[in-house]
């Protein structure tokens, strides 16, 4: 599903042509490759590559006969990687091809430079959503340096299987792929690969120091693998130790469990979010038998806890004081509005309305949003038009958290922004951006809700998010600029953070679309008149990753995992360099692009009850076909035997999340027409309708 580049000039590559034939012997068949060419492609690439075609078997035209005897191989000679790529991979592509399906190429990548590998899985996770790659093969393990290979020594120095095995195992991984085109030819293939891993690989994969193995503790190891395997699978990745401090009982606990190979000790603990939880992270990291070189947790209520031990301990960490003032919605705006002004105000507890309202009664201007101090997944945010509704949503606000590990009463009142919502994610480094995201967050049930005698009930969960942003570059930009000076007044430097925020004036709007009369960001007409600047106004600052759902997301898109940068992070300045190079998205000629218009697609109760789907997402996508084949990954959050809380429940929790994509032109306005048909359709099944 990947978009169609354009390339201006073929000045960026160099080609030599090949002339030898490998012959690779299994017990079941003789599978015959020519070796076609090896391309060196220019800085700032660090590798170069071999291309062999698949000989058709029944080809016995003058053109398929090598003049050279074939180089043979038996399977049983090839090491393990070599021969998963050689035979496991290459065969059952076959297996799977069309006799009219275009001809197959592996082709094989090699270092042009010595250096350690940034992470072992490089050439998987940026080669995701490539629709002519059928098969990834890396031969890289976690911290283990390679050397460099001279694109010289594809010529090979005899024809024997001696020499290509020399060559072999300088290489750093393989794919098998096929055109995806009808009636494109192999040059045009082997054109469309070199094109695809410039714009993949144009970052410094490899870095000339050496990389020593680091332990990080992991507070909270989340609900499920399925919540949390990108985190997991990016620690082994980079040659990191995962000790997890959770709960006893907890699925990461179990030694003998299908995921324990992910983490190196489980330490059963409470990790509730009270003011104990540091001294209990600082008591299991000084009884550990072994150097802890990091703390972690992604856990909004855990973050100042987690840094304050840090703190504590001597480990990196941004200052735990940051964390409060981020974790903290009530702190966040009064340091807001001591730059913008005051146009909300906080309260301590449900009490101290009265005294607000005698004193600034004048100056409220309806509608106005409440919400708890602390909270995420836009629980409890309430948007209030008179002030009944405010007084009773203040006291829902107040209580919600009262009673809860981490007590807060206090609640947050604030002007609704009418402006279109983004969700911008950043990686900082000493205060610079290495990498931004900005997503468009569509209108929720709070948003759309009539002027006049809506429900109290209208929330703010989320119901559509669109990668990338259409907003106007300038009104990006000025966002973008807008929430890092916000995050530095936290006190921040560096950081993975998910902020949340409304443009107030913008020059787009949310309106019916044309072509299909669907909602999206519309132009606002001009009547002659120059608007004036649009302007940030903050929701919140999470001092964390996004969701699980929207990381997917990012990696998928532009080919940053924030998983990694942020166990990175935790381990200081000795990691900047796999940071700096770790933030670098997919890019052509310095430009920020995306490989997919996603859409993550937010699906939500329809009834209420005890989850009787096994799968509920996974089902709903079996059972329409067709609109799985625009689904790139999809998360069920609602397990079986769960409470599902209906569409009128107070908690906002959705039942999954399904990510569509689209390549054409008009991506935009398919993962828009995909969205609404899932939203239509999706259902899933109670215990009694089992």
């Amino acid at each position: 599903m990947a978009q169609n580049w354009t390339v201006p000039t073929e000045a960026w590559r160099s080609s030599r042509p090949l002339g030898w034939v490998l012959g690779i012997q299994t017990c079941a068949a003789t599978v015959y490759l020519r070796a076609v060419q090896s391309t060196v492609l220019d800085r700032p690439q660090r590798h170069w590559s071999v291309d062999l075609e698949v000989i058709p078997p029944d080809d016995a035209s003058t053109t398929a006969k090598p003049t050279l005897e074939p180089i043979l191989i038996h399977e049983d000679d090839l090491e393990a990687k070599y021969s998963a790529l050689l035979t496991t991979d290459l065969l059952s592509v076959l297996a799977d091809t069309d006799s009219a399906q275009p001809g197959t190429l592996l082709r094989l990548l090699f270092p042009q430079e010595a250096g350690t590998p940034v992470r072992s899985d490089v050439l998987h996770y940026r080669l995701q959503g490539l629709d002519e790659v059928r098969k990834v093969r890396s031969f890289l393990k976690p911290l283990v340096p390679v050397s460099a290979v001279p694109p010289e020594q594809a010529n090979l120095s005899s024809n024997s299987a001696q020499s290509f095995m020399q060559l072999l195992k300088g290489a750093i991984g393989g794919i098998v792929a096929q055109s995806v085109t009808p009636g494109e030819d192999m040059s045009q293939l082997r054109h469309t690969l070199d094109v695809e891993l410039k714009l993949r690989l144009s970052f410094p994969w490899s870095i000339p120091n050496p990389l020593s193995r680091r332990r990080v503790f992991w507070v909270q190891g989340r609900a499920n693998i399925e919540a949390s395997r990108q985190f997991y699978q990016a620690a082994k990745a980079l040659g990191i130790d995962l000790v997890v401090l959770d709960e006893p009982g907890h699925w990461m606990g179990d030694d003998s469990g299908p995921y324990a190979h992910y983490r190196e000790a489980f330490i059963p603990m409470s990790v509730d979010g009270d003011e104990g939880l540091t001294d209990r992270i600082v008591d299991a990291v000084r009884a550990y038998p072994k150097q802890v070189d990091g703390i972690v947790t992604i856990s909004d209520v855990r973050l100042p806890h987690v840094a304050r031990a840090c703190e504590i301990l001597g480990l990196p960490t941004s200052p735990s004081a940051a964390y409060r003032i981020a974790g903290d919605k009530g702190a966040t705006r009064r340091l807001e509005d001591s730059v913008s002004g005051t146009e909300s105000f906080v309260l301590q507890s449900a009490e101290g309305l009265d005294a607000v309202l005698a004193r600034r009664k004048e100056s409220f201007t309806y509608p106005l949003i409440v919400k708890p101090c602390t909270g995420w997944n836009s629980d409890c945010v309430v948007k209030v038009r008179n002030q009944e509704e405010l007084y009773a949503a203040v006291r829902r606000a107040s209580a919600r958290h009262a009673s809860s590990p981490a007590k807060n009463t206090g609640v947050v009142v604030e002007p609704y922004i009418d402006g279109p919502e983004v969700d911008v994610n950043f990686v900082m480094l000493d205060g610079e951006i290495l990498f931004c995201d900005i997503t468009d967050d569509f209108p929720c049930a709070g948003d759309l809700a009539a002027a006049e005698g809506s429900p109290l009930a209208a929330n703010f969960m989320e119901t559509l998010m669109d990668v990338r942003s259409i907003l106007p570059q300038e009104e990006q930009d000025m966002m973008r600029d807008s929430l890092q000076k916000s995050i530095k007044r936290c006190g921040f430097q560096s950081g993975i953070f998910h902020c949340e925020a409304r443009v107030r004036g913008s020059h787009m709007y949310y309106g019916p679309r044309d072509d299909n009369g669907l909602l999206d960001l519309r132009l606002r007409p001009l009547d002659g008149k120059l608007p004036p600047p649009a302007t940030c106004y903050l929701h919140e600052i999470n001092a964390r990753p996004p969701g699980y759902i929207n990381c997917v997301a990012a990696l998928l898109a532009y080919g940053v995992d924030y998983y990694a940068i942020r166990l990175l992070l935790a381990l200081g300045p000795s990691e900047d360099a796999r940071i700096r190079a770790l933030a670098q998205p997919f890019s052509w000629c310095s430009r920020l692009v995306s490989q997919y218009g996603l859409g993550i697609v937010v699906l939500p109760p329809t009834k209420e009850g005890i989850m009787g789907s096994e799968d509920a997402v996974g089902e709903f996508l079996d059972a329409n076909p067709d609109l799985r084949e625009h689904v790139v990954f999809y998360q069920t959050v609602k397990q079986k035997a769960e409470v599902v809380q209906g569409p009128d429940s107070s908690e906002l929790w959705c039942i999954g999340y399904v990510i569509v994509a689209a390549t054409k032109s008009d991506s935009r306005k398919k993962v828009l027409e995909l969205a609404q048909l899932m939203r239509e359709r999706f259902d899933y099944k109670l215990m009694e309708e089992v």
